[in-house]
C-alpha cells in the first residue's frame, strides 16, 4: 500500500513542476508549485530509521508555505497595480515575486533551510531536493529577474556555499552547500544565456545522481565512514573522491565542462570581474574537496591486517558503474568526438 501512494505522489511531484513551467499565468504557475510541494511532503517522510526526518519535513514546509504565500500576495498586489495603472510598484513588486523564488529554490541570501533539510533526509529525496525541486523556481526566475539583485545572490550563494562547506563532516550538508554555490553558477548562466543554464543543470543532475547513488549504495554518510572503512575496495574509494571533484569542477573531468562554457561565454561578453570572483570562490570548494581526498588516499589510510573477513559489500550497481565512468571520462570523450569530427 506505502509503494503505490509513493508512485501516486511522485507522479503528481512530475505534475506540480510541469504545470508550473508550462503555466501562460503566475497564478497557474503558484497552482503547480503548491501541487508540487503537498506532493514532496509525503515522499520525505518515508525514512522511518532517521529520527530527523519529520523534523525536516516540517521545516521545509514551512519554509515553502511561508515564500507561497508571499508569492501569491505578490501576484495579487501585480494584478491590482497593472490595473490601476501604478507603475512605480512593479519593480518593487519584481523584487518580491523575485526573493520568493530564491527563497523556494535555496539560493543565498535566503539559504538558511536548505542544509538543515537536507541532513534529515535519505540520499535519494536528497537528490530529487537537489534537482528535479529546482527545476519549477529556476524556470519562473528565468522569466522574471532584475540585474543588481541577481548579482548579489550569485556573489553570495558562491560564497556561502564555499566557504559553508569548509568545516563540514556530514556529506549531506557538504551536497548541499555545494549545491548552493552550483545555483550561484546557474543564476549567473540565467544572466546571460538561457540555454547555457539548462545545460548546466543537466550536468549538474547528472554529476549528483552519480555520487548520490554511489554514496545510497554504501550508506555513507560522514566522512569519517570513509576513512574507518579499511576494507573499501581503493577503486571504490576512488571513484567516490574522483566524482567529488568532477562535481567540483576540476579539469578535466565533466564537471568541468559547464563551468567552461559558462567561462567561455563571460570572457566573450567582457564580464571580467564577475568572472574572476567566481573563479575564486570555486576554487575554495575545489579546495576542501581536494584536502579530503588527498588526506584520505596519503595520510588517513589504514588497513588493519587482520580484518580480513567482513561482510561489507564491495560491489557496485552497473548503473552507478556507467554513471561514475561517464563522469570521470565524460569531459575527454567530448573533446575526442570534436576532434574526429
Amino acid at each position: 500500500m506505502m509503494k503505490i501512494s509513493n508512485n501516486i505522489f511522485f507522479i503528481t511531484l512530475i505534475f506540480g513542476t510541469l504545470m508550473t513551467i508550462s503555466a501562460n499565468s503566475w497564478l497557474g504557475a503558484w497552482m503547480g508549485l503548491e501541487i508540487n510541494l503537498l506532493s514532496f511532503i509525503p515522499l520525505m517522510n518515508n525514512d522511518k530509521k532517521n529520527l530527523l526526518t519529520s523534523e525536516s519535513s516540517l521545516k521545509y514546509f514551512l519554509t515553502q508555505a511561508f515564500a507561497s504565500s508571499i508569492l501569491l500576495f505578490a501576484i495579487i498586489m501585480m494584478m491590482f497595480f497593472y490595473n490601476n495603472n501604478f507603475e512605480m510598484f512593479f519593480n518593487l513588486n519584481e523584487m518580491l515575486i523575485l526573493s520568493t523564488l530564491l527563497l523556494k529554490s535555496g539560493a543565498a541570501p535566503f539559504h538558511f533551510w536548505f542544509p538543515e533539510v537536507m541532513e534529515g533526509l535519505s540520499w535519494i529525496n536528497g537528490l530529487i531536493l537537489m534537482t528535479w525541486q529546482k527545476i519549477a523556481p529556476l524556470m519562473l526566475i528565468s522569466y522574471n529577474f532584475i540585474y543588481n539583485f541577481f548579482m548579489i545572490s550569485i556573489i553570495l550563494s558562491m560564497l556561502i556555499g564555499s566557504l559553508g562547506g569548509l568545516n563540514q563532516v556530514s556529506m549531506r550538508k557538504l551536497m548541499a552547500f555545494s549545491s548552493i554555490n552550483h545555483l550561484g553558477w546557474m543564476l549567473l548562466a540565467m544572466m546571460n544565456n538561457e540555454l547555457l543554464w539548462l545545460t548546466y543543470f543537466m550536468l549538474y543532475s547528472f554529476l549528483s545522481a552519480s555520487i548520490v547513488l554511489m554514496f545510497n549504495n554504501f550508506k555513507l554518510f560522514y566522512f569519517n565512514q570513509i576513512f574507518n572503512l579499511s576494507m573499501m575496495n581503493p577503486m571504490i574509494k576512488m571513484f567516490i573522491f574522483m566524482n567529488l571533484l568532477s562535481l567540483g569542477g576540476l579539469p578535466p573531468f565533466l564537471g568541468f565542462l559547464p563551468k567552461w562554457l559558462i567561462i567561455q561565454n563571460l570572457t566573450n561578453m567582457g564580464q571580467f570581474f564577475i568572472l574572476f570572483l567566481s573563479v575564486c570562490l570555486t576554487l575554495i570548494t575545489l579546495y576542501f574537496y581536494l584536502r579530503l581526498s588527498y588526506s584520505m588516499f596519503m595520510l588517513n589510510y589504514q588497513k588493519n591486517s587482520w580484518n580480513l573477513n567482513n561482510n561489507y559489500n564491495n560491489k557496485m550497481s552497473s548503473i552507478n558503474l556507467i554513471l561514475n565512468f561517464t563522469s570521470i571520462t565524460g569531459l575527454v570523450m567530448i573533446f575526442l568526438l570534436y576532434m574526429i569530427m
